[in-house]
């Protein structure tokens, strides 16, 4: 098998398909019989993964290693940014936080050394064990205003020496101007990198564009390698919630209507991929109140920011509508932040979030949180504890009584990404909903109608779907089997790379990265 130069797919702008394509040509890859793995040195997302060694990375990287076949590590995405508000973002190298930075002070140049090292060393650990790289640019590779700072896009491709392959948007419209003044915006020796152009989400008959080929072509001197089709019928993990509100909220007879509370400062809302897909479900996202009473289950999400997303929810009316729907009969559960939320407390004495020390919570869970400036990241595995709600003491809980028999409740799996330490309150009982592999235990289980759990795809799991809507089996007696999530992903995986092959020129791709 040739080894192959590093390729990057960079872009004309943000949200222009630069990581759905790189992990098509993952997939690509090692259908074509290589050892591929993604990466991107700065990624800005609050929606996370944690690795096998319990460290965090950005979710799209982790989707790309998926596609790619092998385990997710940090080397694939060192430095994460998480924003906390417009201005301030958690900064997670190296998969741990070292702190909060504002946006003047993280692109200063000074200091920027020191993470252009650290992230240069994960990429050359990173090639010394997969090829070919794919690399993953950020938003615009010509914010000239930004580059001697710019540690993610052609540094990064010169570091590597990856032929870099710019991706735009056709379907925004402009793709001529944006192709062009990209390229005449970068020095020579940084337009020396980008060998092809891959003109992505076109809509109507490709033969309309081939004119606009042959002149972007001549234009730039760059050959376009492809022009990609939007499509509508292949499901990836998304790395942005921007159309999570765009989901309908009619109420669907037959099924049981699932809620998922639209936080403003909302994380990982690949938790609720699988309910979409769940014959069983209809699943929306909402921050309205009269939506939300609509719903048989709501849904708390996790949040990057616990304390302002409970005050937005006490401001707009949606806690007491969660409280109210609650005490009507509605299936509240909360996931990390979510969980947090339904207790009757949220402490930041040391001000980790923010200014503000204490909040009550919705109340619906008897537990305390309080906010540690350490994050807990973790794999873990885990079984429901179907004991749970029965009022059983700290001293009497036995996690014997766990029914974890693998014919009956294999072990199930998830991850943890959070800040800070969650207890029953003075005089409440442990009623823990999970309990973990090493024995530890998690979240807290009142009755069917009511829990929280730190666990990050926890909804992943057949089995703890199954436990969730076991009190709507009458309304969905007629649906179909569960979902199948992991045999999904890995046709969507293949449904994309099929889709990309039949639209690009794969031997000129193979050509330009060959040695």
């Amino acid at each position: 098998m040739n080894t192959l130069h590093p390729i990057m797919f960079a872009g004309t702008g943000s949200d222009v398909g630069k990581s759905i394509i790189a992990a098509a040509f993952c997939r690509i890859f090692l259908q074509d019989g290589y050892h591929p793995a993604p990466f991107k040195a700065q990624n800005m997302a609050l929606n996370s993964y944690a690795t096998p060694d319990g460290l965090e990375i950005g979710r799209a990287q982790a989707v790309q290693a998926e596609a790619a076949g092998i385990p997710c590590h940090t080397d694939m995405n060192p430095l994460l940014l998480k924003p906390q508000s417009d201005h301030t973002s958690q900064v997670v190298l190296n998969g741990r936080p070292i702190g909060n930075r504002n946006a003047y002070d993280y692109f200063r140049r000074e200091g920027r050394d020191e993470l252009r090292r650290e992230v240069c060393a994960a990429y050359d650990r990173l090639s010394a064990r997969y090829n070919p790289i794919v690399l993953e640019g950020a938003g615009s590779i010509s914010e000239i205003n930004l580059r001697d700072s710019d540690l993610v896009n052609l540094p990064m491709a010169i570091h590597a020496g990856a032929d870099v392959i710019l991706v735009a948007d056709i379907d925004r419209g402009g793709v001529f101007a944006s192709v062009y003044g990209t390229v005449q915006l970068l020095r020579p020796y940084e337009r020396e990198r980008v060998k092809g152009i891959l003109i992505n989400k076109f809509r109507g008959d490709l033969r309309l564009f081939e004119s606009g080929v042959r002149m972007l072509e001549e234009l730039c001197g760059i050959p376009v390698v492809g022009v990609v089709p939007y499509y509508k019928d292949i499901y990836i993990e998304e790395e942005d919630s921007v159309a999570l509100a765009t989901k309908s909220v009619q109420a669907e007879r037959g099924k049981v209507n699932i809620a998922v509370v639209l936080l403003r400062h909302l994380s990982n809302f690949t938790d609720f991929n699988v309910l979409e897909r769940d014959p069983r479900v209809h699943l929306f996202y909402t921050n309205n109140v009269d939506e939300l009473a609509k719903a048989d289950i709501i849904l708390l999400p996790g949040s990057k920011s616990t304390l302002d997303d409970l005050c937005e929810l006490r401001r707009n009316g949606v806690a007491a509508a969660i409280i109210r729907a609650h005490r009507e009969g509605t299936t509240v559960m909360g996931i990390c932040g979510g969980y947090q939320l339904m207790g009757q407390e949220v402490l930041d004495p040391d001000h980790v979030e923010g200014d503000i020390e204490r909040l009550p919570g919705l109340g619906l869970l008897p537990i305390s949180t309080r906010m540690t400036g350490e994050k807990v990241t973790r794999q873990v595995k885990f079984y429901l504890n179907e004991e749970s709600g029965c009022a059983m003491s700290c001293s009497s809980f036995n996690p014997s009584s766990i029914i974890n028999d693998s014919e009956i409740h294999p072990s199930l799996s998830g991850y943890e990404i959070h800040m800070g330490e969650t207890f029953p309150v003075d005089g409440a009982s442990a009623s823990p909903l999970n309990v973990l592999e090493d024995g530890t235990t998690d979240g807290y289980f009142v009755d069917h109608t009511c829990m929280g759990t730190y666990i990050h795809g926890i909804l992943d799991n057949p089995t703890f779907i199954d436990f969730l809507l076991r009190p709507f089996a009458d309304k969905v007696a007629e649906a179909d089997k569960p979902f199948d999530y992991a045999s999904f992903k890995e046709e969507q995986y293949d449904k994309l790379a099929a889709h990309v092959r039949a639209h690009v020129n794969l031997p000129l791709i193979y050509k330009i990265i060959g040695k």
